[in-house]
Formats: C-alpha cells, structure tokens, sequence
C-alpha cells in the first residue's frame, strides 16, 4: 500500500494504554503505513526497539513534564494537566520535522482519554482516529454518563438497563461509576473521552465482533466504530506479522530470568498464576489472605508482586520459604508466561490487557477486580463469557483465604472447571479468527488504512 501514508499515535503515557497502541501501530504499519509513536522522553527510554517489536515504527518524543502540587488538584488531575501540556507543546514541532523531511502527516490516531488530541489534529489540517482502549461495554457506561442517560439507583439490590447490556447490579458497573466521589477527576477524564466520539474520523475499539456482539452494534447505531482487536502480540495470535514477539515495552525491569525454569519443572495446567497489574495497590491484610489461600490450595503458584508491594506479605512468605510451593517474582514476561503449558489458571485484577491475553491464550481466570473497569469486565468474565470465577468479598471488603481457595478449586477442578476451559477455548479460537487474514478485525484495520490512504 505504500508508506507515503503516515499517522502520528498518541497514547496515553500508562503501560495499560501504550501496548495496545504499540500493537495497533505494527499492525498499521504491516499494511504499509509510515508510523510515528508519540510519548515521553522517559517512555521512549523503555521502549525496546531492538527487539525487533517495533522496529517499523518512528518514535519522537516530547519532554517529561513533571508533577508539581496545585492547590484543590488530586494527582490524576495533575498530571492530566502536565501530559496535556507536554503534548501540546511539542506536537507542532514533530508534525513540522515529518513534513520537512518529506514524510506528511496525514492523521493522528490518539488514546480515547486525551481527547484534545483531536483539536491539535484538526488545527494541523489532519484527520483523528480515536483508540478505545477499555472494552466496548465500559465505555458503553461512560458514553451515557457523557449524554446524561445513566439512571441507577444507589439502592444495594438495585439493578441497571442498558441498551446491549446483561443485566447487571450496582457492583458490576466501574467502580468511579458506582462511588462517583471516589476519583473524581479520573471520572471525569473517562466521561470526556465521548467528548470527540461524534466529530472524529474514525472510532476504533480495542475488542472484537462476536466478543462483544450486542453491545457493539447498539454503539455502531449511534456512528460507525470499528473493532481491531484483540491488540496482541502477533506471535501469540496470528503469527504474521514477523518479529512481534512482545509489546516492546517494560516499565518494570526483571531482577531474575528465574521464572521461565521453575515453570518448566511443573506438570500440564498445574499453576496458578497470580498478577494484579501494573497499578494495583492491594491492603496488607488482603496480600495476606491472597498469600494464605494460595499455600492452602493443592496447587504451586507463581505470583508477581511488584518490588513497592512486596514489604505487605506476610513475613515467612518467601520464594525460599515456599521452596517447589511458590516462586514470586517482581516482573516476568505476562505472554510468556500464559502460554505456558504448566499454567492452570490465571489470578488476575481483571485489567482489559491481561483479560485479552488469558482470553488468546486460552487460560481460565480467577477475578479479583480493584477498581476502574476491572468490575465490569469480571462481570462479563463470569457471567457473559463463562471464562472463570469472580471472587465475591466480605462485609471488610476482603477476599478471604477461603474464598480464594474455593475459586481456584472452581476453575482448576472438576466439571465446572472443565466447562469453564471449554469457554475459554472457544473464545481463543474467535479471537484468532479476528485477527487473521480475513477476520472481522483484519477488514477493519485493512479498510482504515485503505481509507487513510484516500485522505
């Protein structure tokens, strides 16, 4: 098709928004378009364009903005604030070089949150492709809260109707929806991302058709969208696009390759494996009922635990003195990890990213969702898709131990869990077929690019 077509990507600068970008940018960039990835100087440092995963992709960079207290101002809303600001600053410039030297810009593909990438776009003369990064039914939710069509009621048992929706209760929706008050500049920044959903050029939702059926054609009546997910490695999904073995990016660094050997001793779908994201910030008390539950379950396990998290185990909980039990790790390699043939299941915050990667690679999940979307989607995990158990809390707000341990016997046991494998099996086989040649989500990134082309 050429590489004279040539779009800027802006994503969001949190590792959950950058990887489906990056993963949407190769798969642009394997059709023939001229790719140039936008973020921070820091950022740019992780990416690891030597690794082959990115190697077509231009990256330019803005500088680091840095975060300074403002009176009345909560974190989120700072450092909105500041990346705004860093990108604003330094957009014209990029778009200015990329002309001069012989490669025009003809659209900016940004993250749904940073919606004013559109204004920018636009006073440069380009078109704006918007990047959904959550599933098509959250940011369902935040798109009637955008036109004031949310009606729920606060009453415990209560339940909320919405248009493409399962029926769902009050707990099912985003945690910033259920507690308005919680982050309010967070809510804020996920109801504005429908604030160009009507005057971009294009709507891409990383998620695809038969995924998310119903809700998706209830969105298309309002404008065309297009699916284009699930935003995967290659190498994990299709395999055509050669040298995407990973994200090519890693904002945490890995003390010990140790990992990849110790999963090599373990039996077929023997292991659970534990992760919470790169955000999660769990009590002391809940790492404690998570570790407890674990040694009590008949199951090893390999769980990663972030160095900042890693002072709220318990104090006898360590890789040592679990010995052949438990290996816990500060960083590891999620794909690699869930593509493992000794992994038997997958404890998980339920993020949207590691949601699409058990779904790929056809592990069974055991939710425990923090906040944000991560709710929802464990709704749609245990009750929509049928591919793994929710983990229900206590009056504390606490996953018991037990609790824990009954979830995992559900998942890893018994016809229950073997139902649950078949779920999740039938899913990777409809994501593969999405993704490859011909698939519903092929067409649509084919017919973006070919659309591109002509503008």
């Amino acid at each position: 098709m050429g590489t004279n077509t040539h779009v800027l990507a802006i994503p969001f600068p949190l590792q959950g928004h950058i990887n489906p970008m990056l993963q949407l940018c190769n798969r642009l960039s394997s059709k023939g378009v001229r790719v140039t990835f936008v973020t921070t100087v820091s950022v740019s440092k992780t990416l690891q364009t030597k690794t082959g995963s990115i190697n077509l992709i231009n990256i330019e960079t803005v500088p680091d903005f840095t975060i300074q207290e403002v009176d009345g101002l909560d974190i989120y809303e700072i450092y909105i604030r500041s990346f705004r600001a860093s990108i604003t600053n330094g957009i014209s410039d990029i778009i200015k070089k990329q002309r001069d030297s012989g490669f025009p810009v003809k659209a900016i593909v940004y993250d749904s949150v940073i919606p004013w990438s559109l204004d920018i776009a636009n006073e440069n003369g380009l078109k704006g492709a918007v990047l959904f990064t959550q599933p098509c039914a959250v940011s369902s939710i935040f798109y009637h809260m955008h036109k004031g069509t949310l009606e729920i009621s606060r009453d415990e048992g209560s339940e909320v109707l919405l248009p493409g929706m399962p029926v769902m209760g009050l707990k099912d929706l985003p945690t910033l929806v259920y507690d308005m008050n919680s982050y309010p500049s967070l809510l804020r920044l996920l109801v504005e991302q429908f604030s160009t959903f009507e005057k971009a050029d294009w709507r891409l939702f990383n998620t695809f058709d038969k995924l998310e059926d119903e809700i998706l054609k209830w969105m298309a009546t309002k404008y065309p969208i297009r699916t284009i997910g699930p935003t995967v490695p290659s190498m994990y999904i299709d395999k055509r696009i050669q040298g995407n073995n990973d994200y090519g990016l890693s904002l945490f660094k890995p003390k010990t390759e140790s990992w990849a050997e110790w999963l090599d001793t373990k039996d077929d779908q023997s292991v659970i494996y534990v992760s919470f994201g790169s955000l999660a910030d769990l009590s002391e008390k809940q790492m404690e009922e998570i570790a407890l539950g674990l040694t009590e379950t008949k199951c090893s396990f390999l769980w990663v635990v972030r160095d900042s998290e890693q002072s709220k185990l318990p104090q006898d909980f360590t890789s040592d003195q679990l010995t052949e039990k438990g290996l816990i790790v500060n960083w590891c390699s999620q794909l690699e990890v869930l593509s493992h043939r000794s992994v038997g299941c997958f404890l998980t915050h339920g993020g949207w990213n590691s949601t699409l990667e058990a779904l790929v690679l056809g592990v069974p999940m055991v939710v425990m969702p923090q906040w944000t979307d991560q709710t929802t989607n464990a709704k749609f995990i245990a009750d929509v898709w049928r591919t793994g158990v929710r983990c229900k809390e206590n009056g504390n707000g606490i996953v018991t131990r037990e609790e824990v341990i009954v979830c995992v016997n559900d998942v890893m046991k018994g016809e229950r869990g073997r139902e649950i494998r078949r779920n999740v099996l039938k899913w990777k086989d409809l994501a593969i077929e999405a993704v490859s040649e011909g698939g519903s989500s092929d067409k649509n990134v084919t017919e973006f690019v070919t659309e591109l082309k002509s503008a």
